[in-house]
């Protein structure tokens, strides 16, 4: 049976898979994995890159003594999950990303890190705060808003993976994106998949970015159909 790994979006954690774990794991060793500093993992005292996620990751790998593994990314997961397909043709045999927003540049971070303002959230969506704090507990998920804004500023400033690093990335992918993704534009989802020498694309009818509103048994098809 074949490992499949799925990698949760940033302030997300392993527990939001667990629908989609139903779904396929008469199919596959299905795995779920929290990022440092979600899902109550202990917050790194260093800064949260791309680079530490992945190398995180790859130990989980490693400790479950994996040889080849594929990994489903969903937002931030996804770009992950490129980048542990750069650094790990190998281990890395497929990779399906949902909701991933490859274009970064310090427009881009400005606008998003506003909408981490955990002020704003507390007045305008507490139920959203509560969230946070009972998915991250005992970690402060105002810290971990704090890192992840830090993060896109980063991202901002120095994109991880430029538009022309996708072209040395010779693992199968298949890109996938929501109809409404409000974060997400098709034309940066269309821009990676052209660079991919091996890649498919796929678009979600009537799906904006969250993954809680996905049409899990289409995406379960999908993850399934292209992974074989």
């Amino acid at each position: 049976m074949q490992h499949l790994l799925l990698l949760h979006g940033a302030l997300g954690s392993k527990d939001q898979f667990q629908p989609l774990v139903h779904l396929l794991e008469d199919t596959y060793q299905v795995h779920t994995f929290n990022l440092s500093g979600h899902g109550g993992q202990p917050l790194p005292g260093s800064a949260f890159t791309i680079q530490s996620f992945s190398e995180h990751v790859a130990r989980y790998i490693q400790d479950m003594n994996i040889k080849t593994v594929n990994v489903f990314g969903y937002s931030l997961g996804g770009y992950i999950a490129m980048y542990l397909a750069q650094q790990m043709p190998d281990t890395i045999t497929k990779v399906v990303t949902l909701a991933t927003k490859f274009h970064w540049d310090e427009k881009t971070a400005s606008k998003e890190v506003k909408l981490l303002d955990s002020k704003t959230i507390q007045e305008k969506v507490p139920a959203f705060a509560e969230q946070l704090q009972q998915r991250h507990a005992p970690v402060n998920w105002t810290s971990l808003l704090d890192k992840t804004k830090e993060l896109l500023i980063n991202l901002g400033t120095n994109n991880t993976l430029q538009l022309e690093d996708y072209t040395g990335i010779n693992t199968p992918c298949l890109v996938l994106l929501g109809d409404r993704d409000k974060m997400v534009t098709l034309e940066e989802t269309l821009a990676v998949y052209k660079q991919l020498p091996n890649a498919q694309l796929g678009v979600l009818p009537a799906t904006p970015h969250a993954f809680e509103q996905v049409n899990l048994s289409l995406l379960a098809f999908m993850i399934r159909k292209f992974i074989k």
